[in-house]
């Protein structure tokens, strides 16, 4: 039996991963690797293997790939020194001669520094090609964006409010459900046959914030409206309402990149992986809102 790491273990995605696989494998060839151990008693506790890790270092990297056959690699959260980080993983997989790693990238259609979402998408091209050029075998998932998000994208007082309020205009996007990705990245972990293959993990349905106004509405009773902002005016009625930078900046970047289909990319992949459809943004507002 292959023995599978788990990058992330504490976060969202490693941890719904993580309980997919135990659905699927016994936990003794389950590893996951953390930074610090104070999150993780729940895991220890099932017979997993838990190793002290941290992209920043490379020789704890080494340390805990070694015996490893897959490597689910989740993408680093912070967006400075991503790129050195992730460097760090694919060099240290080779070192330890990991078989296969499964890395979790980021849809885009523009590669190039005009993309609104650059700032998020350039170490995921990074990150692929030293993957490609490594002579290890891989799978990229490339996720869209994760569903979990609508709630911090439409405000958390959006039920109080009445008001969507960002700079998307029209622009749709595939919101897809971070659990749903967990279920497809178990599936490839325990399944062969994806060997050097890059998937769009995308759900079947695109969603403007229109859309989003009208089902929130529908499921609350109340009436939300959407309203489309330059981005300018968008900056400044943030900022003047004590939003931090990082943040206006984030959502105006995803914003764009809607406006420009950067995330409109539909399929139905999870079905075909997982054997069910994709869960729909009605579904997920609906266990949210009502």
């Amino acid at each position: 039996m292959n023995k599978i790491l788990v990058t992330g273990a504490s976060g969202n995605l490693g941890k719904s991963v993580i309980k997919h696989l135990l659905t699927k494998m016994d936990a003794e060839n389950i590893a996951v690797l953390v930074r610090n151990t104070d999150k993780i008693e729940d895991l220890k506790n099932e017979g997993i293997d838990v190793r002290i890790g941290d992209y920043t270092k490379y020789e704890s990297l080494v340390a805990a790939f070694n015996c490893i056959d897959k490597l689910f690699f989740i993408s680093g959260s912070d967006f400075e020194g991503r790129s050195m980080q992730h460097k760090n993983v694919v060099n240290a997989a080779k070192e330890t001669r990991v078989k296969h790693v499964i890395y979790t990238s980021f849809q885009r259609k523009n590669e190039e520094k005009t993309s609104p979402i650059s700032f998020v998408v350039e170490d995921h091209i990074d990150t692929e090609t030293w993957l490609k050029e490594s002579g290890m075998e891989h799978t990229i998932l490339k996720h869209n964006l994760y569903m979990d998000m609508l709630p911090l994208f439409v405000g958390k007082e959006v039920l109080e409010t009445g008001l969507i309020y960002l700079p998307a205009g029209e622009g749709k996007a595939a919101f897809t459900l971070r659990e749903d990705m967990a279920e497809v990245a178990a599936h490839i972990l325990t399944t062969e046959g994806h060997e050097n293959k890059e998937y769009d993990i995308t759900a079947d349905k695109a969603y403007s914030y229109y859309d989003i106004a009208t089902i929130i509405s529908n499921i609350s009773g109340k009436t939300i409206r959407y309203t489309s902002p330059s981005v300018e005016e968008f900056n400044k009625t943030l900022t003047e309402a004590g939003v931090p930078a990082e943040y206006i900046g984030l959502f105006a970047g995803f914003s764009l990149a809607m406006i420009e289909g950067e995330l409109d990319n539909t399929n139905s992949i999870i079905e075909k992986l997982i054997g069910r459809k994709a869960t729909s943004v009605e579904e997920y507002l609906k266990e949210v809102y009502s």
